[in-house]
């Protein structure tokens, strides 16, 4: 069973039956109750929606299939052909339309795909909303238009330079201090649309010496997508060699950006939101937000700036409430997800590029001396697996009765914040397990808080 319907929009691998796989039935029920929500609710005067893909192997058949469908739904396609989740994002604002559909599995493997789900202003669902177009899919509850009222389709190509434009024009974004750095960057695009838009991107900022790998937008994935240090060995060896400044790598949909220090170090993808963040800070004071899950090297920059760091659920949805409640000047998900509000409410490494290399061009150090300007964390990761009857709400909150002592937040699973360290838990949705996240100034000390608190958990099951 690999098709999951979730708040966020549906994925699944391609291919099998309906109702096991992302299969074009599931696409259109899908479409159409997202394309029913919209009609009620949707506050534009406008019957578009836009559609913008990553290069993904079955992109071009799930395309076809969701725009046919919102066309016999009665709206009206933009189809902005293969882009990044940004570009889609600011497509739907730019466009004045009701709605956007992003064809992407981010980070996952070539053999999945899904809809992400944007509503008028280029964000994405929030979860009332997400849960009722699951009720409108589930219940079918949904009208296809007669003949005389079927939707329109046209196809528009500028949305990448209109992107480049926007990201250009940011105050913070100095083409001129780039130009004059002659910096030397590589990136990694592993085979889908950062292969068409980076290189548009850095050329216009002024960077002549670019080398890209896995450029072609295939959706053939050379390597595991997902942008963490084990999946880059080929980046990582290329910066070994000692000839570029910097490495950018991003994943399938463009909006998680990595980076890598002149000597082949990963730079830590915790850090490229704190990084812009420090950016930011010195020229737009404000508060920041970052989900629970995310490095407290944000809060102490935040608070070296005498600014106020606030903590979201994770999720990108969850993150953006929370900086539109506290007017947060930049936040993002420790995952290498920047949101800087001065371009739109969404993750966007083309945001973080152009503002990452502007930072380095008037610092005027290297990749490698700006990153050890930064406090020291390092995240350990783990799970408790349990049986599918484990009461997993009550061992949360008795672990925030045994540690009511320390800081501890509750908004999504339980975080408890010791003063030098944190751990986070958090129950799945989709499997009877408990994701542990612990922090301290080494790995060492991060997983071993981590494992601390897990054997608290198995105190109170029979499973270990």
């Amino acid at each position: 069973m690999t098709l999951i319907k979730s708040i966020s929009g549906i994925r699944g691998t391609i291919g099998g039956r309906a109702g096991d796989t992302l299969n074009p039935l599931d696409i259109v029920k899908f479409t159409s109750a997202y394309a029913t929500l919209i009609r009620r609710t949707s506050k534009v005067d406008t019957n578009k929606i836009v559609v913008g893909r990553d290069a993904r192997i079955s992109g071009e058949m799930v395309k076809n299939v969701v725009c046919g469908t919102l066309m016999g739904m009665g709206f009206d396609v933009v189809n902005i052909g293969l882009a990044s989740t940004p570009t889609t994002e600011i497509a739907v604002t730019m466009e004045g339309a009701c709605g956007g559909i992003i064809i992407t599995a981010s980070h996952n493997p070539r053999m999945w795909n899904a809809l992400k789900l944007l509503n008028e202003k280029g964000e994405f669902l929030n979860k009332e909303e997400g849960n009722e177009v699951l009720r409108i899919a589930e219940a079918e509850d949904f009208e296809f238009a007669d003949v005389d009222h079927l939707g329109q389709y046209r196809e528009d190509d500028s949305y990448d330079q209109k992107h480049i434009d926007l990201v250009k024009n940011l105050a913070l974004v100095d083409v001129e201090a780039i130009q004059k750095a002659n910096f030397r960057v590589a990136f990694d695009s592993v085979n889908s649309v950062g292969g068409i838009i980076l290189p548009k991107l850095l050329k216009q900022l002024g960077v002549e010496t670019v080398t890209g790998l896995f450029t072609e937008a295939t959706g053939d994935f050379q390597h595991n997508p997902e942008p963490l240090e084990k999946n880059l060995e080929a980046i990582k060896a290329l910066m070994q060699k000692g000839e570029h400044d910097i490495a950018f790598v991003v994943d399938p949909d463009v909006d998680r950006l990595a980076l890598f220090c002149e000597d082949g170090t990963m730079y830590g993808e915790e850090y490229t939101l704190v990084t812009v963040a420090d950016y930011i800070l010195q020229n737009t004071p404000g508060n920041t937000v970052s989900n629970l899950s995310s490095t407290r090297a944000l809060r102490d920059i935040t608070r070296h700036y005498c600014q106020q760091y606030n903590a979201a659920a994770v999720g990108e949805v969850n993150v953006v409430t929370k900086m539109k409640e506290t007017h947060a000047v930049i936040g993002g998900e420790g995952n290498g997800g920047v949101i800087y509000p001065e371009a739109h409410y969404g993750r966007d490494a083309l945001v973080g590029i152009a503002l990452i290399l502007s930072y380095l061009a008037k610092k005027g150090m290297k990749t490698s001396q700006l990153r050890a300007t930064y406090p020291p964390y390092c995240i350990a990761k783990n799970r408790i697996d349990l049986t599918p009857d484990t009461d997993v709400d009550a061992i949360l909150s008795k672990v925030k009765e045994l540690y009511a002592q320390e800081e501890v937040n509750d908004i999504d699973g339980v975080k408890i914040d010791f003063p030098d360290k944190w751990v986070h838990l958090r129950k799945s949705n989709t499997e009877p397990i408990i994701r542990v996240y612990s922090e301290a100034a080494t790995m060492e000390a991060a997983d071993a808080i981590g494992k601390d608190i897990m054997e608290v958990v198995y105190s109170m099951t029979n499973n270990k």
